[in-house]
């Protein structure tokens, strides 16, 4: 497929990630031996980051698809369209990656339709390949291809799982969020903020974390303590930023928010 520019998909910086185990050692592995790979962690814990930095590090291009429960097959593998011409068929970000020898992610897959990622099945074993039945056109995907899904166990249910026949196409990777001094340190320099205050947003958030289950049905993530500290490098009063980035998005308990407002009150006092 020459005419499609493949250094649009390539990541040109490297983007910042702190390895928090052996993860880049397990997914380089994982990536020589064209394995797919399933990423499972707590929303925004640095899962999407990871990705990035391993295409990046890889030195290749990175489709990302984020999965909707409205994305049908035909958004992922591709249709034909409706032009002056008459009909086209435009390749779906599925077949683009197989076609250039991309990584390509799906974001939170168990959004999308379980009929919808019956799809991937035939990229995921000894067969490497992609049918478009609408187009009569069976794909041999490119030797760099490789596919990785992610998503977040702690909001999965019957009705929003994969099936065993989908997980066991794939290898695990559990992510989580770093230690209290690693996310500091994350905080501190993804927002530019001193080393104390990085501490006092970990610990904000480490107290929402503890109510994950008793009121709350997700802690605060890594990505809004970054969120809190780049409003407070701004020049907004802590507390306040930490109430608009770490607080009002995760809950409208009102106990739950006194309860966290009370947590910010006493550590920034």
């Amino acid at each position: 497929m020459s005419d499609i520019d493949i250094e649009q998909y390539k990541i040109k910086q490297e983007p910042y990630y702190e390895p928090t185990g052996n993860e880049v050692a397990l997914y380089q592995a994982a990536y020589e031996a064209r394995l797919p790979v399933m990423i499972k962690g707590p929303t925004g814990c640095g899962k999407s980051r990871f990705i990035e930095h391993m295409a990046w590090k890889l030195k290749k291009p990175l489709i990302t698809v984020a999965c909707n429960e409205d994305m049908t097959a035909s958004d992922l593998v591709g249709r034909y369209l409706l032009d002056a011409d008459g009909t086209r068929w435009l390749d779906g970000p599925l077949t683009t990656a197989a076609r250039i020898g991309a990584i390509c992610y799906l974001d939170e897959i168990v959004e999308a339709r379980q009929d919808t990622t019956v799809v991937i099945h035939p990229l995921t074993d000894h067969r490497r390949q992609l049918p478009l039945d609408k187009k009569g056109e069976l794909i041999d995907a490119h030797p760099d291809f490789q596919l990785v899904i992610s998503y977040n166990p702690g909001y999965q249910s019957l009705m929003k799982d994969l099936k065993q026949s989908t997980k066991q196409r794939f290898t695990g990777m559990d992510f989580d969020y770093p230690s209290a001094d690693l996310e500091a340190s994350i905080v501190q320099k993804e927002a530019s903020i001193d080393a104390e205050l990085a501490m006092k947003l970990v610990k904000i958030g480490e107290t929402a974390r503890n109510l994950k289950g008793h009121g709350l049905d997700e802690g605060i993530s890594t990505r809004l303590l970054v969120y809190a500290a780049n409003l407070i490098s701004k020049g907004i009063d802590a507390p306040d930023a930490c109430r608009m980035a770490m607080v009002r998005p995760i809950t409208d308990d009102a106990d739950i928010r006194s309860t966290l407002d009370h947590a910010i009150d006493a550590i920034f006092a």
